[in-house]
Protein backbone atom coordinates (compact mmCIF):
# COMPACT_ATOMS: atom_id res chain seq x y z
CA UNK A 1 0.00 0.00 0.00
CA UNK A 2 1.11 3.33 -0.92
CA UNK A 3 1.80 5.77 1.80
CA UNK A 4 0.65 9.57 1.57
CA UNK A 5 2.54 11.56 -0.23
CA UNK A 6 4.37 13.71 2.56
CA UNK A 7 3.86 16.91 0.21
CA UNK A 8 1.72 16.77 -2.25
CA UNK A 9 2.74 19.91 -4.72
CA UNK A 10 5.21 19.61 -7.25
CA UNK A 11 9.00 18.99 -6.33
CA UNK A 12 11.80 19.70 -8.33
CA UNK A 13 15.40 19.84 -7.56
CA UNK A 14 18.57 21.69 -8.95
CA UNK A 15 21.09 19.04 -9.49
CA UNK A 16 25.28 20.50 -9.85
CA UNK A 17 28.38 19.91 -8.96
CA UNK A 18 29.71 22.44 -6.90
CA UNK A 19 30.64 26.22 -8.13
CA UNK A 20 28.14 25.91 -10.80
CA UNK A 21 25.83 28.03 -9.67
CA UNK A 22 22.88 26.55 -7.95
CA UNK A 23 22.10 29.00 -5.22
CA UNK A 24 22.81 32.41 -7.74
CA UNK A 25 20.40 30.41 -10.22
CA UNK A 26 17.92 29.87 -7.44
CA UNK A 27 18.35 33.59 -6.17
CA UNK A 28 17.16 34.78 -9.37
CA UNK A 29 14.36 32.29 -10.02
CA UNK A 30 12.82 32.98 -6.81
CA UNK A 31 11.39 36.50 -7.54
CA UNK A 32 10.14 35.44 -10.92
CA UNK A 33 8.12 32.44 -9.47
CA UNK A 34 6.93 34.52 -7.09
CA UNK A 35 5.63 37.33 -9.30
CA UNK A 36 4.54 34.50 -11.16
CA UNK A 37 1.89 33.47 -8.38
CA UNK A 38 3.46 30.67 -7.38
CA UNK A 39 4.22 30.30 -3.72
CA UNK A 40 7.59 28.75 -2.92
CA UNK A 41 9.13 26.63 -0.47
CA UNK A 42 12.73 25.64 -0.18
CA UNK A 43 15.10 22.92 0.60
CA UNK A 44 18.96 23.18 0.79
CA UNK A 45 21.06 20.21 1.69
CA UNK A 46 24.51 21.77 3.10
CA UNK A 47 27.54 19.29 3.37
CA UNK A 48 28.92 20.90 6.16
CA UNK A 49 27.71 21.75 9.77
CA UNK A 50 25.83 25.14 9.99
CA UNK A 51 24.63 26.61 13.09
CA UNK A 52 21.88 28.97 12.25
CA UNK A 53 21.42 30.08 15.94
CA UNK A 54 23.74 32.43 17.44
CA UNK A 55 26.12 31.78 20.82
CA UNK A 56 25.05 33.72 23.60
CA UNK A 57 21.82 34.56 22.50
CA UNK A 58 18.83 32.47 24.69
CA UNK A 59 17.56 30.24 22.34
CA UNK A 60 21.48 29.18 21.52
CA UNK A 61 21.77 28.69 25.21
CA UNK A 62 18.57 26.79 25.62
CA UNK A 63 19.32 24.09 23.24
CA UNK A 64 22.59 23.66 24.48
CA UNK A 65 21.60 23.01 27.85
CA UNK A 66 19.26 20.21 26.57
CA UNK A 67 16.44 20.90 25.15
CA UNK A 68 16.42 18.81 21.97
CA UNK A 69 13.86 20.93 20.66
CA UNK A 70 13.69 24.93 20.50
CA UNK A 71 11.48 27.23 18.64
CA UNK A 72 12.20 30.73 18.39
CA UNK A 73 9.38 33.02 17.01
CA UNK A 74 8.89 37.04 16.33
CA UNK A 75 6.04 38.62 14.67
CA UNK A 76 7.56 38.03 11.35
CA UNK A 77 9.95 34.71 11.66
CA UNK A 78 10.02 31.60 13.33
CA UNK A 79 12.38 29.22 13.35
CA UNK A 80 12.86 25.11 14.88
CA UNK A 81 15.64 23.93 16.01
CA UNK A 82 16.09 20.34 16.45
CA UNK A 83 19.32 18.83 17.50
CA UNK A 84 19.29 15.01 16.19
CA UNK A 85 20.79 12.34 18.93
CA UNK A 86 23.17 11.65 16.32
CA UNK A 87 24.71 12.80 13.01
CA UNK A 88 23.25 11.52 10.36
CA UNK A 89 22.70 13.14 6.35
CA UNK A 90 19.28 14.26 6.44
CA UNK A 91 16.37 12.81 4.67
CA UNK A 92 14.57 14.38 1.98
CA UNK A 93 11.37 13.09 2.85
CA UNK A 94 11.53 13.61 6.24
CA UNK A 95 12.31 17.40 5.23
CA UNK A 96 9.33 17.34 3.65
CA UNK A 97 6.93 16.47 6.21
CA UNK A 98 8.42 19.64 8.31
CA UNK A 99 7.44 21.90 5.58
CA UNK A 100 3.54 22.87 5.62
CA UNK A 101 2.77 22.10 1.79
CA UNK A 102 -0.76 23.40 2.24
CA UNK A 103 1.01 26.71 1.94
CA UNK A 104 3.00 25.92 -1.09
CA UNK A 105 2.78 25.30 -5.02
CA UNK A 106 6.32 24.29 -5.34
CA UNK A 107 8.98 23.07 -3.49
CA UNK A 108 12.67 23.17 -4.83
CA UNK A 109 15.52 21.38 -4.03
CA UNK A 110 19.31 22.08 -4.01
CA UNK A 111 21.36 19.22 -3.35
CA UNK A 112 20.07 15.39 -2.66
CA UNK A 113 21.31 14.92 -6.74
CA UNK A 114 21.37 11.36 -5.74
CA UNK A 115 18.07 11.00 -5.15
CA UNK A 116 15.63 10.02 -7.47
CA UNK A 117 13.06 12.93 -7.79
CA UNK A 118 12.44 15.49 -10.78
CA UNK A 119 15.77 17.65 -11.37
CA UNK A 120 17.08 20.40 -13.52
CA UNK A 121 20.83 19.47 -14.03
CA UNK A 122 22.71 22.58 -14.44
CA UNK A 123 26.07 22.18 -16.27
CA UNK A 124 28.86 24.70 -16.76
CA UNK A 125 31.42 23.32 -19.53
CA UNK A 126 34.59 25.21 -17.91
CA UNK A 127 34.27 23.29 -14.83
CA UNK A 128 35.08 20.31 -16.94
CA UNK A 129 32.90 18.11 -14.92
CA UNK A 130 30.77 15.13 -16.46
CA UNK A 131 27.74 15.31 -17.77
CA UNK A 132 24.52 13.79 -14.57
CA UNK A 133 21.65 13.22 -16.48
CA UNK A 134 23.58 9.78 -18.85
CA UNK A 135 22.99 8.00 -15.73
CA UNK A 136 20.27 9.88 -13.89
CA UNK A 137 16.63 9.15 -15.46
CA UNK A 138 15.44 11.49 -13.14
CA UNK A 139 16.74 14.95 -14.20
CA UNK A 140 13.83 16.16 -16.83
CA UNK A 141 15.89 18.95 -18.52
CA UNK A 142 19.47 20.79 -18.49
CA UNK A 143 20.36 24.48 -17.98
CA UNK A 144 24.01 25.05 -19.24
CA UNK A 145 25.84 27.90 -20.18
CA UNK A 146 27.31 26.71 -23.21
CA UNK A 147 25.63 23.66 -24.52
CA UNK A 148 26.12 20.35 -23.88
CA UNK A 149 27.58 18.63 -27.14
CA UNK A 150 25.69 15.85 -26.29
CA UNK A 151 22.52 14.60 -27.93
CA UNK A 152 19.94 14.20 -25.81
CA UNK A 153 15.64 14.30 -25.58
CA UNK A 154 15.68 16.46 -22.28
CA UNK A 155 14.96 20.23 -23.01
CA UNK A 156 18.16 22.28 -23.06
CA UNK A 157 17.95 25.24 -21.66
CA UNK A 158 20.06 28.62 -21.46
CA UNK A 159 21.89 28.67 -17.79
CA UNK A 160 21.93 32.67 -18.29
CA UNK A 161 18.45 33.43 -19.45
CA UNK A 162 16.64 32.63 -16.26
CA UNK A 163 13.05 34.08 -17.20
CA UNK A 164 12.83 31.29 -19.44
CA UNK A 165 13.95 28.66 -16.65
CA UNK A 166 11.32 30.39 -14.87
CA UNK A 167 9.05 29.60 -17.76
CA UNK A 168 9.94 26.08 -18.00
CA UNK A 169 9.85 25.72 -14.05
CA UNK A 170 6.02 27.40 -14.24
CA UNK A 171 5.14 25.18 -17.13
CA UNK A 172 6.25 22.02 -15.21
CA UNK A 173 3.91 23.82 -12.45
CA UNK A 174 0.94 23.51 -14.54
CA UNK A 175 1.84 19.82 -15.60
CA UNK A 176 2.00 18.66 -12.30
CA UNK A 177 -1.92 19.22 -11.10
CA UNK A 178 -2.30 16.22 -13.73
CA UNK A 179 -0.22 14.31 -12.36
CA UNK A 180 0.34 12.68 -8.86
CA UNK A 181 3.48 13.63 -7.18
CA UNK A 182 5.96 10.43 -6.14
CA UNK A 183 8.02 11.45 -3.33
CA UNK A 184 7.32 7.53 -1.61
CA UNK A 185 10.39 6.48 -3.58
CA UNK A 186 12.49 8.83 -1.75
Amino acid sequence: MKTPDPCPVPLLGFAAYSGTGKTTLLRQLIPLLRDAGLRLGVIKHAHHQVEVDQPGKDSYELRKAGAGRVLLATSRHWALMVDEPKEREPVLKELLTRLDCSELDLVLVEGFRHLAFPKIELHRGTLRKPLLFPADTSIIAIASDNGIGEATALPQLDLNDVPAIADFICDYCARFSSVESDVNAL
